[in-house]
């Protein structure tokens, strides 16, 4: 399936580029408004939309509401409750509504706190999606490429909007010279997430998505899952407890990033890799003639990382590192 961007000849194509935003409202916003201001021709968002878990907002039979959130429980009146839902969503987390009851029936059933997430998640999304036309210039493209932390169903849900493209899979021409396709699956990790595979079975879908490209020596690979051993892919190393070790007073980093995804850049060259996934491991390199970038992610404090990309042919004008 093929998605077209109309340039006029001779002008050059701008891109905004963030990733794993994991919940966090205010960086999608900081996201839709950078794209705005920018003027981008499409604005990218590399993977992992969705929030990690639900936070408990508890009435009393007080008419207090209690929430635990960053390590202590907060309390506030009806008044309150705007702002403190505003601050979990804020880091990335989902405000749940609710009574001493009904919380104490989460509390002894997963499968009711399964549910309530799965509601909360799906109208985060519609929020968000929503948030689009209000935010972004219609001229602008919105893409979206689930990563590995969300769920299935996320990929129904976007496909319901008309304002946004999933980009799983799918080539997108980005202007008359340039397409991008798009995965959000990676290699093995320690959380054994819901969008992983072994190694083999990850290099043999993205030759399957590779394979429906034009031109691929002018293509952007939008791969979440930064190529292994680039320093895109630098995160701590840990123990069996899933703990960072740590030796000489320092966190021990290795690469983790896929072996398939260096492979397919290394073989064929595409004009630009875009990777997610390693927040810690922020920057740009090349790989070969291709520029590859992370941007990073610091969504738990709210801030927009991302690479304002602006090229025209072969020709790379602006890389640029963007956070804020």
């Amino acid at each position: 399936m093929s998605f077209l961007l109309r340039k006029k000849k001779g002008e050059s194509t701008k891109m905004l580029f963030a990733t794993d935003m994991h919940g966090s409202e205010g960086t999608w916003r900081k996201f839709l408004n950078a794209s705005a201001m920018m003027k981008v021709d499409m604005a990218i968002c590399g993977g992992d939309l969705t929030g990690k878990m639900i936070v408990p907002v508890v009435e009393g039979k007080n008419g207090k509401y209690a929430y635990y959130l960053m390590g202590k429980v907060h309390e506030t009146d009806s008044g309150g409750l705007e702002k403190a839902f505003k601050d979990i969503r804020g880091i990335g987390y989902y405000p749940h509504l609710t009574n001493e009851s009904e919380y104490k029936e989460m509390t002894e059933n997963p499968k009711m706190v399964d549910q309530v997430f799965h509601d909360v998640m799906i109208s985060t999304l519609k929020r968000w999606f929503d948030l689009i036309p209000e935010k972004v210039p219609k001229e602008t493209r919105v893409v979206v490429c689930p990563g590995n932390d969300d769920r299935v169903l996320v990929d129904e849900i976007i496909e319901t909007y008309k304002n946004v493209i999933n980009g799983e899979g799918k080539v997108i021409n980005i202007d008359d010279t340039h397409e991008m396709t798009s995965c959000g699956w990676v290699n093995p990790s320690p959380w054994k997430t819901t969008r992983e595979e072994e190694e083999d079975k990850l290099e043999a879908r993205l030759e399957g998505y590779i394979s429906q490209l034009k031109n691929i020596k002018s293509s952007i690979f939008n791969f979440h899952a930064p190529p292994f051993e680039s320093k895109l892919d630098e995160a701590p190393l840990l123990d069996k407890e899933l703990n960072p070790i740590i030796r000489g007073g320092s966190v021990v980093m290795v690469p983790v990033g896929s072996k398939a995804v260096r492979k397919m850049i290394e073989k064929h060259q595409p004009f630009l890799g875009l990777h997610g996934h390693i927040h810690e491991a922020s920057g740009s390199m090349k790989i070969g003639r291709t520029h590859c970038v992370n941007p990073g992610s610091e969504y738990a404090e709210g801030i927009i990382r991302a690479f304002l990309v602006e090229f025209k042919g072969d020709k790379l004008i602006r890389l640029q590192r963007i956070e804020g």
